[in-house]
Order: C-alpha cells, then structure tokens, then sequence
C-alpha cells in the first residue's frame, strides 16, 4: 500500500467512525421515532380484533428524551387511534449521561396527555423501583413512579388482572421481577403471576399479560394469549437481528419483536430510551403496535 493510500484508508476509517458514533450517540437516540406494528392472527380469539399502542422505557431525561420528544411521542400515539395505549414500565432516565433530569410530576402530566378509545394503563420497571430509595428501604411498595401516575388518572397494575367488558378481554399487569435489591446481594421481584392469574375467570375470553421483563414469558400459561414486555431495548445495539448484549438470562431469543412458542405469543418491545450508555444502534426508537385478531377476523 502506498502512503497516499494508507492515509486515505485511515482518514475514511475515521470519518466512518466519527459517522457512526454521531449516529449511535445522538441521531438514532434522540431524533429517530418510529411506529413498528405487529399483526397476530389467533384461532382462539373469541373477543373482537384489538388494536394496542405500547409506550415502553422512555427513560426520559435530556438531551435524548427531553419533554419535546416526550411531547411527539405522546402525539404521535394518540394519532394512532388505538383501543388501549399501554406503558411497560422504566420512565426516567438511568444512565449517568442525562444533562436535563426530568422530574416525575412533570413527566406524568405530560404522558396523562395520552388518549385511547379504552383507556391508558401501565405497570412498573426495574428502574421505577430502583430509583425510589424509600421503597428499597421497605422491600415493598408504595412506589413514587406508581403513584404519580395514579396522581394524573392512569392505573398501574401491580399482580392485577380486570375484564374490560367493552372488548371482551382481559387485561393483566405483573410486578416487576428484578425490583428489590437484596442485602446478601441479587434482586428480589415483586411479581407474583399465580396470584394474578386467579383474578381472571375461566370465560374463554382473551387475556392480555403485561410484563416489563420477558424473562416470565415460559412460565405464562396457555390461558394467556398475548404477552407484552419491554426492558430489553432490543440490546441497543441490533446488527442483523442479533444483539451482542441483551439484559436477560434468554439472551437473544426474546431480546426483541414477535416471538411465538408452544401457542402462545409475545411482542417485545424496543422501547424509547437508553439504559447504562446513552447509545442506540439498529433499534429505533419505537411506538409498538399490536395487532390481534381471530384467524378468521379482519385486523384491528
């Protein structure tokens, strides 16, 4: 190789480089928005086709996600018309690169702005529970992201399961399974999925399980037709269809989308925010949209 080409190489390693990092650190984080739908077709859905717009991990907190981007994302999904707008959970920032904290109250008001035919509701993350140091201190709740969003008129579902009569579905909220730190080391969840399930009757209607973790999704049982997590961000970094690094004991294979075993089926969602390094590379921010309908329905 020649001087002249050497240098070339190395000034067009830099620059793609520089391109690179410039996209990771900034443009796919914090400009990029998309809507992603998945459309799930079952033989078992007795209710009527459901249309679910699903907010997971904001993680919200400047220069990422500022109260302008969570303004688009909040107009942007009531533009969608859904039946039900659901929140999966991890709704300020956690990592140590925000410049802008953004306070809870503020936060809240601004995602009570949302708007679904049947309603907005939400569960707890990680996150939500980590951040709040007096509940760490009890092993328990009452948490400050729960009740703030109580405050502003959207129920949070902790181990709750309800029957929405006017969609002929059930819809169910786990506590989080990574919530408490425990003394000896590890982390203790909150969720308990036996005592939620005997809230739901045995009617044949549909059921619809949130779960910010999808690390649960092998021990739901069939009763559950859709289960809708977050918390993976999709690993952040997606080349490929495959995440380097992916915060479950599963690895891969529920870091993100729709995933389909033994009949039953989950959506994974890959989130708004960042979590430990404010970077995003192959995931774009995403508004999720499910789908579900019976085989022989139209979609939602």
């Amino acid at each position: 190789m020649t001087r002249r080409g050497f240098i070339k190489g190395l000034l067009g390693a830099i620059l793609a480089g520089l391109f690179a990092a410039t996209y990771g650190f900034f443009i796919e984080p914090a400009l990029r928005l998309r809507v992603k739908k998945w459309r799930i077709k079952r033989d078992d859905w007795t209710a009527p086709p459901l249309k679910i717009a699903v907010l997971a991990d904001l993680h919200a907190g400047a220069p990422q996600v500022g109260f302008d981007r969570v303004d688009q994302i909040v107009a942007r999904t009531n533009a969608l018309d859904a039946d039900l707008v659901l929140l999966l959970g991890d709704y300020a920032a956690s990592h140590p690169f925000v410049s802008e904290p953004i306070a809870i109250d503020a936060l809240m008001a601004r995602l009570s702005g949302l708007q679904a035919k049947h309603g907005v509701y939400a569960i707890l993350g990680n996150h939500d529970w980590w951040d709040d140091h007096a509940a760490q201190r009890r092993g328990q709740g009452p948490n400050i992201y729960g009740e703030a969003l109580e405050a502003v008129g959207i129920r949070v579902l902790s181990n709750q399961a309800f029957k929405i009569d006017a969609l002929g579905t059930w819809l169910a909220g786990l506590e989080d399974q990574l919530a408490i730190f425990k003394r000896g080391g590890g982390l203790r969840g909150l969720d308990d999925l036996p005592a939620t399930m005997s809230q739901i009757a045995d009617d044949g209607a549909p059921v619809v399980m949130m779960a910010h973790e999808p690390d649960i999704f092998p021990q739901i049982p069939a009763r559950v037709a859709l289960t809708l997590s977050g918390h993976t961000h999709g690993g952040q970094v997606r080349l490929f269809g495959w995440s380097p690094i992916v915060p479950s004991r599963f690895g891969n294979r529920f870091a993100y989308g729709h995933v389909r075993e033994e009949g039953r089926d989950l959506v994974v969602s890959g989130g708004i925010g960042c979590s430990r390094l404010p970077v995003r590379f192959g995931v774009v921010p995403e508004i999720t949209v499910i789908e579900v309908s019976g085989s022989d329905q139209p979609n939602a």
